[in-house]
């Protein structure tokens, strides 16, 4: 399979190129100036890779939730790219790929809640299970951080994961106390969207390029940008 990846719902912005059990990739982190780096990052990703767009079996992107304009810019790059090359796209959570990372990171982990920084003294949120592969086991929530419900520690170990633990400190120090191992620091990659992504292309679980649909969880917002 040959996969092209992109994120760019935070302050990262990444692109990684699956080739078989092969991947090159790109990272940076900065506040502005996603729009700017990510073609050329695809394009420098296309050309080591020796290949073209239409030589693509699809286009994983993260869809959400993040930074408005990063979720949009992620969705509206990869769709203008499938349409261009005839080809389908898949989109991924941004918060399973936080979760995803940590299952890498510690094998043993049963749990995850990740939480990201959604600005306006809010946080994104979701739990997941990593019983024998990556699960939502909650919906997706942006809230204050003291509405963030913690996992079963009954459960086994868990994680929890995402630099909104930064700026929400009492909401660490609660995972701390419920038993969680911490890993306050991570944001979502290309990487973990291309592993997440791998699975559902073998299955023929692409989508139309129209259908490169960001995910906001933020509503209110979205209505006011209207």
């Amino acid at each position: 399979m040959k996969i092209l990846a992109l994120d760019t719902a935070t302050e990262a912005c990444s692109v990684v190129l699956g080739m078989g059990d092969r991947a090159i990739g790109r990272y940076l982190e900065f506040e502005r100036g996603h729009a700017e780096k990510l073609l050329p990052m695809v394009d420098e990703l296309l050309a080591e890779g020796g290949i073209t767009l239409g030589a693509l079996d699809a286009i994983a992107f993260g869809r959400g939730p993040g930074g408005f304009t990063g979720v949009r810019l992620a969705a509206s790059v990869a769709q203008g790219l499938a349409f261009g090359a005839n080809i389908g796209v898949v989109p991924i959570s941004d918060l399973a790929a936080v979760a995803q990372r940590v299952v890498g990171l510690h094998p043993g982990v049963r749990r995850v809640l990740v939480v990201n920084d959604a600005r306006m003294r809010e946080v994104y949120w979701a739990r997941f299970a990593a019983d024998g592969g990556l699960q939502p086991a909650s919906e997706e929530h942006v809230g204050p951080a003291a509405d963030v419900q913690l996992p079963d520690p009954a459960g086994g170990p868990w994680a929890a994961a995402g630099r909104g633990l930064g700026v929400a400190p009492a909401l660490a120090e609660r995972c701390r106390q419920a038993g969680a191992s911490l890993y306050a620091d991570l944001l979502p990659r290309a990487d973990e969207i291309l592993t997440l992504a791998r699975p559902l292309v073998a299955a023929g679980q692409i989508l139309p390029p129209e259908q490169a649909v960001p995910v906001y969880v933020r509503d209110h917002v979205v209505t006011a940008a209207l």
